[in-house]
């Protein structure tokens, strides 16, 4: 299968306000958008001819990938006006389509490996994997390597086998498609008609980002797999330990203490005096001052942070936190707290 389509027009909204200024899609992790992750995959398997159907916000989109020549692979675009499901987003792309073809959800982490166990599938099937929480996704029902039903999140669980959204389709898929406007509903009427649709189970990653706290679950599992690079400048004095990765441009001050797991982007200016904790990643032009303290957090692009302890916090960019700002005199920050402040 030479062709995928990257369903990326939703805006995410159990994941506001985070994606009230950009797309779900859109969201940093480890100093990367996870769309770009999940392009890297499918160009990582040969899969080079890519469309990505976009919508809500889809400018952003547009500017970061470009043509896909950066990233190895050629892009076109397709737009879905009105966001009206996933079966309504396959649809506007059928003019572009060749008889066979993957689609994958652009706001999920998919590795390289997961994509190779379901690549040489042969169409119509779905990749489906054994989670902990079922009753998040739509639960999918096997037997014998064939789906027998999808529910979309039902309230009790019959199996811990769910829809990864992740199909082998060929263009067999658009006769089906009518009123229904998500692709679980088309395959439920196939299979209803005596259709087969193939099961693939995967053991390989695969992590969707549904609410807020998914991005440290995602950022924690990114961060495992970095290799170690410093582009950036490191003064004396300054300790890092584990795999950490410096961007272009970026100081890190004397006396620091990093340990990885860490990203740091390009153009940060760090300490002196601070230490990151593993699980930390740092967007581009972030500045964070001496006696800061930073532990399993994503910290988003133009940051600014004054003296603060921080922990599991995520912030997204153009947010300051200095003393007399935004800050009250005492503060206590929580295990868990998500801010979005935009200037």
């Amino acid at each position: 299968m030479k062709q995928a389509v990257i369903l990326a027009a939703g805006e995410g909204q159990r994941l506001r306000p985070f994606t009230v200024t950009k797309p779900k899609g859109m969201l940093s992790i480890a100093d990367k958008p996870i769309l770009q992750y999940v392009v890297q995959s499918l160009a990582q398997n040969g899969i080079r001819q890519i469309v990505i159907v976009v919508g809500y916000r889809r400018e952003q989109i547009f500017d970061y990938m470009g043509d896909g020549e950066q990233f190895g692979v050629d892009i076109v675009y397709i737009t879905q006006e009105n966001q009206l499901g996933t079966a309504h987003a396959l649809a506007q792309a059928k003019a572009v389509v060749e008889d066979e073809f993957l689609i994958l959800p652009g706001d999920n982490l998919i590795d390289a490996g997961t994509i190779a166990q379901f690549v040489t599938t042969k169409p119509n099937a779905v990749l489906v994997k054994e989670v902990d929480n079922p009753t998040r996704y739509g639960v999918a029902t096997t037997e014998e390597g064939v789906v027998k039903g999808i529910a979309e999140k039902p309230k009790e669980a019959q199996s811990n086998i769910v829809n990864t959204g992740i199909y082998a389709f060929s263009r067999e898929i658009f006769d089906f498609i009518d009123t229904e406007l998500d692709i679980p509903d088309v395959l439920n009427k196939m299979i209803a008609q005596g259709h087969i649709i193939g099961a693939r189970e995967t053991d390989g990653t695969w992590l969707d980002v549904v609410y807020p706290w998914d991005i440290l679950n995602l950022n924690d599992a990114i961060l495992r797999q970095i290799p170690a690079d410093l582009g950036g400048t490191i003064e004396a004095g300054a300790l890092l330990k584990g795999p950490v990765l410096v961007g272009k441009d970026t100081v890190i001050r004397a006396n620091s203490y990093i340990v990885g797991p860490v990203v740091i982007g390009k153009n940060c200016d760090i300490g002196p005096n601070v230490c990151f904790l593993p699980s930390t990643s740092i967007g581009d032009n972030v500045i964070v001052s001496s006696f800061s303290q930073i532990e399993n957090s994503v910290i988003g692009d133009d940051v600014m942070l004054a003296p603060v302890l921080l922990y599991r916090i995520r912030l997204l960019p153009r947010v300051v936190l200095s003393e007399g700002a935004l800050l009250p005199a005492v503060v206590k920050l929580r295990s868990g707290l998500m801010m979005n402040t935009t200037w």
